[in-house]
């Protein structure tokens, strides 16, 4: 099963449509809930995981790039 939603980006320039399937869809959750305080514990017992360490998997919060980070990128 897929998911259809408008990628924020390219919704501005035209409608295109990016699948995000039930992986990435799990890991949107977990990561949006981690990164506004959410506790380790809560996200893996909402997620239905015997283990914290498959939840710290779909953790994402470690990946967001920084301002910075984006204005070392030279054209």
């Amino acid at each position: 099963m897929a998911i259809w939603v408008l990628s924020p980006i390219s919704a501005r320039k035209k409608a295109t449509k990016v699948v995000v399937n039930a992986p990435s869809f799990r890991a949107i959750g977990i990561t949006a809930y981690l990164a506004n305080g959410g506790a380790l514990e809560h996200a893996q017992e909402m997620a239905a995981h015997e283990s914290p360490r498959t939840t710290k998997l779909y953790d994402r919060t470690t990946e967001r790039l920084t301002q910075d980070e984006v204005e070392r990128i030279r054209l």
